[in-house]
């Protein structure tokens, strides 16, 4: 049987019923003044390893992310089209993590699906010069952004590192903290281009391997623990780039094909301030990547990213979700993914290498919306 969705975005209910539900927007109901540009980002599933029971787990963009200012990103429109499948559902998992399962159980079905998400992405930055005027969350709103997870552990080694920071920098603030955290990432860590995707996120081994090298996941990964450690609410979001960059960064962007460019960002809670936007990753792939031979910490290119980087995203970028440690519902495994950052998949063989796009048989193209 052909399926084709379009999803209901504003509808709580996960399964999807047969025929067309409305999206929350079209891209051209959305006021010029926002300063919103629109993608539309397409993932492409073929499960070539067919069997009696193949499923696809694809993260779907957050649905609003808000800053002081606004929002910076909205999801307009998903549409789906998943020929013989025998459900189709959105499932909503916890820390914001959305995802779009398919399953299959007829091994001479196509077992191919075609995902199109609509976002409208905004810039976004946060003036920490200025006075406080952002509004106030609660103890309880932040705990979860204070808690040790699977792969961010706030004891040992971590809780050691972070207080030696903070003291090293007499930092008393929030704000002085993060930024302690972060200018200590920049100098001490460095991007390992050899790693696989952005890296496994695991902080203790990062710290103890006396290498402190690693990608997104690792890096910003790090910020977050050691921010939680002392006692600043922080948290990871995942997700992919979709246009290349503005500010003239070749290694900071991406457009066309994106099947490899997902990246992982952090932000931190300072009251008064709200969540403030960070990515000391970058600052290091720009010191590798930008160009052949790499760039010293004194070039101007790297010194204008670090101070870009803290307090601001430019949004060529689309968040997914801050979900750690990550259960893929109705799969057979019972391992956790660390992050839901890629596509998943699994057959009756087994769980796919998410990480081998060639092998699973997955894209992600992204263009600018007319």
């Amino acid at each position: 049987m052909q399926r084709r969705r379009f999803l209901c975005l504003s509808a709580a209910t996960p399964l999807l019923g047969i025929g067309t539900l409305p999206a929350i927007a079209s891209a051209g109901s959305l006021p010029a003044s926002d300063g919103l540009r629109g993608y539309d980002v397409v993932t492409t599933v073929d499960l070539g390893e067919r069997t009696g029971l193949g499923r696809v787990w694809v993260p779907l963009p957050a649905q609003q992310l808000v800053d002081s200012s606004g929002a910076y990103q909205r999801l307009v429109d998903t549409r789906f089209d998943a020929p013989g499948a025998r459900q189709a559902k959105v499932v909503a998992g916890h820390a914001g993590a959305r995802m779009l399962m398919v399953e299959w159980t007829d091994p001479d079905a196509p077992q191919q699906l075609t995902l199109t998400n609509r976002v409208m992405l905004r810039d976004r930055a946060v003036d920490l010069g200025a006075n406080p005027k952002a509004g106030t969350a609660t103890a309880e709103q932040l705990r979860p952004w204070l808690r040790a997870s699977e792969y961010k552990p706030l004891d040992g080694i971590v809780a050691d590192t972070s207080r030696k920071i903070v003291r090293d920098a007499d930092a008393k603030t929030d704000v002085e903290k993060a930024r302690a955290i972060y200018d200590w990432i920049v100098a001490n860590c460095h991007r390992e281009g050899s790693v696989r995707g952005c890296g496994t996120g695991d902080v203790k081994v990062l710290l103890t391997s006396g290498n402190f090298g690693g990608k997104c996941a690792d890096l910003n990964g790090l910020f977050v623990a050691l921010a939680r450690a002392s006692g600043v609410p922080a948290r990871d979001v995942y997700g992919v780039r979709v246009d290349d960059s503005a500010h003239g960064y070749a290694s900071l962007g991406k457009s066309g094909d994106i099947t490899r460019a997902q990246h992982c960002r952090a932000e931190f809670y300072a009251q008064g301030y709200g969540w403030v936007p960070v990515d000391p990753a970058d600052v290091r792939k720009v010191m590798l990547e930008e160009v052949k031979g790499g760039l010293p910490a004194t070039d101007a290119r790297v010194r204008a990213a670090n101070a870009m980087l803290f307090g601001a995203w430019e949004m060529n970028w689309l968040g997914y979700n801050s979900a750690e440690d990550v259960r893929l519902p109705g799969s057979s495994q019972t391992m956790p993914v660390a992050f839901l950052m890629y596509p998943n998949g699994e057959t009756a063989k087994g769980r796919l290498d998410s990480l081998d796009p060639a092998t699973f048989r997955y894209g992600i193209q992204s263009r600018r919306a007319a």
